[in-house]
């Protein structure tokens, strides 16, 4: 059997492996499993050291050599995945090439390759300075996760491997700023059938937010773009909440909420979005930021980006990109972020999937950007 049928074999089998752990954000009792899954994968690698972190109730597994705090190279994923209602959802099926269900783009696959990156060479030079970190609030924003190990544990690395975004040959440069925000307003309940008496802070959300909506999509015009190729590179808006504690249809309520995603390219900043908001909203709504971030430049090795054409064979765009990775926390300290990925599709779906071809492929770009970067001085 030849390296690259045991290789396909073996990332078939650990990506499968992985996504039948139901690993969300409210089964903390499956993201624990799965930090188990790989502790029992990594613990007979030689020279390294396992240590779990926790943050905020979210576990994070660092994964260095013996004697080095800061690895010239840091590979980097998040194991937990999206809610989905069904269990069923957390299966999968090898189909066209594909493996196939939730979870496995985004990321249970390219976390198995890192995971095969990181044996192999560790078994093959102790020592070498590769690092592997493994956290699991990604999808809720990674406040808990690399941004905590980042800024409270102090890591830091040479360059960071996040194959969370882009595809093979669309490498990540820029990702939009995020902001994450609750609107609350409140008034006087009453019956519904006497509104002259209630104060509907309901109402008032619904009148308010056209007129924020309204002003996001007139910035589609040339606001913050950064060349004609990126047709979204504008500030968006999208309302993915709207609450009230009311369990009767004829009741005014007395508090709503509403959740806003903000994101933003520069020259836009956290700052400057709020103050927008801020004079949009007008008085009478309260503004809580939940999550934000600013934009964020991630400036990836020029000699990734020339591997990844050779291994290819094709010319490789640079993109920005208008979703968030934990790449920003990187970033934030200066540290070259490589922001590539195998082939995915229909992420955060329940038909999900992940190209085993492009797999392999990633896998030899990786293979051969640490043979380069550091594999040579061992």
């Amino acid at each position: 059997m030849s390296s690259e049928t045991t290789l396909r074999a073996e990332l078939i089998r650990l990506t499968r492996d992985l996504m039948v752990i139901e690993s969300t954000d409210s089964r903390p009792a499956e993201r624990a499993r799965c930090f188990q899954l790989l502790r029992n994968y990594l613990d007979e690698v030689p020279g390294v050291v396992l240590k779990s972190h926790y943050f905020q109730g979210y576990e994070s597994l660092l994964v260095l050599p013996q004697g080095i705090e800061h690895p010239e190279i840091l590979l980097n994923a998040h194991l937990d995945v999206v809610e989905h209602p069904q269990s069923e959802c957390y299966r999968s099926e090898v189909k066209d090439g594909r493996i196939v269900g939730a979870g496995s783009g985004d990321m249970k696959g390219q976390l198995a390759i890192l995971l095969e990156l990181f044996r192999k060479w560790h078994c093959a030079t102790p020592g070498l300075s590769l690092g592997l970190a493994v956290t699991s609030d990604e999808e809720r924003g990674g406040e808990a996760g690399v941004k905590c190990l980042v800024e409270e544990l102090g890591l830091r690395c040479g360059v960071a491997i996040i194959p969370d975004g882009g595809s093979l040959n669309r490498i990540t440069v820029e990702e939009k700023g995020v902001m994450h925000l609750r609107l609350t307003a409140r008034g006087h309940s009453s019956h519904a059938a006497r509104p002259w008496l209630a104060d509907n802070p309901l109402e008032r959300l619904v009148n308010r937010l056209p007129e924020v909506l309204k002003w996001f999509a007139g910035q589609q015009g040339d606001v913050g773009r950064v060349e004609e190729g990126d047709p979204h590179w504008y500030p968006t808006c999208s309302v993915t909440m709207m609450e009230t504690p009311n369990d009767s249809v004829n009741c005014v309520p007395e508090v709503a909420t509403a959740a806003l995603d903000v994101r933003f390219p520069p020259p836009w900043t956290v700052e400057q979005v709020m103050e927008k908001l801020g004079s949009l909203l007008g008085e009478g709504i309260e503004l809580e930021v939940m999550i934000a971030a600013e934009p964020s430049h991630l400036a990836p090795d020029k000699r990734f980006v020339e591997l990844t054409a050779e291994v290819t064979g094709e010319e490789v765009d640079l993109i920005h990109a208008s979703g968030g990775s934990d790449g920003r926390f990187f970033a934030q300290q200066g540290i070259p972020v490589i922001l590539s990925r195998p082939e995915v599709g229909n992420l955060h779906g329940e038909d999900e999937w992940i190209d085993v071809d492009s797999m392999l492929v990633y896998f030899d770009i990786c293979d051969r950007y640490i043979l380069e970067k550091i594999g040579s001085k061992s």
